[in-house]
């Protein structure tokens, strides 16, 4: 039972960050101007490159799938960390905007460069300082906020 509301929690976390943060995404790009399927399809491009862009809706749905499947596995790696190292859950809001810089930095500078993305990677200013702010407050402190008390119940459950 307890592995699965450990499970429940990292779906959840995921689902939530991956949510708030989609939504951070398409409402910046409809401020620019550009529709939500645009967003989606520039997810896809990761995995397509450039094919993306011709795409319809079920390349818009593959962006979405693939951006939620990394939330989930984010999820899954924040998981792994608080469980070695309980200091981590013990100050989650802190540690979950810590971790969504890091999940900043490694998208950016590893993730996207390593996949088909046909872009280069930038960093214009004001951009950059919003994608950095999604990742901190609506990324990583509700993972860190949701994982980390599925963490903290199941350790003064059990005793550990």
């Amino acid at each position: 039972m307890a592995r699965q509301s450990i499970a429940r929690a990292i779906v959840l976390g995921g689902l939530l960050g991956g949510g708030l943060d989609l939504l951070f995404a398409v409402s910046f790009a409809a401020y620019n101007g550009a529709a939500p399927s645009r967003v989606f399809q520039v997810i896809a491009s990761g995995l397509l490159g450039n094919a993306a862009f011709s795409g319809g809706l079920g390349i818009e749905a593959l962006g979405v799938a693939c951006h939620f499947g990394f939330s989930i596995l984010w999820a899954a790696l924040f998981a792994v960390l608080a469980w070695r190292t309980p200091a981590l859950i013990r100050r989650s809001p802190l540690v979950g905007i810590a971790f969504g810089f890091v999940v900043f930095l490694c998208m950016r500078l590893v993730v996207l460069p390593l996949s088909a993305y046909p872009r280069p990677v930038t960093f214009k200013p004001l951009a950059t300082v919003l994608d950095l702010l999604s990742h901190m407050l609506l990324f990583g402190a509700p993972i860190a906020a949701v994982v980390g008390r599925a963490i903290r119940a199941h350790r003064s459950n059990n005793g550990d």
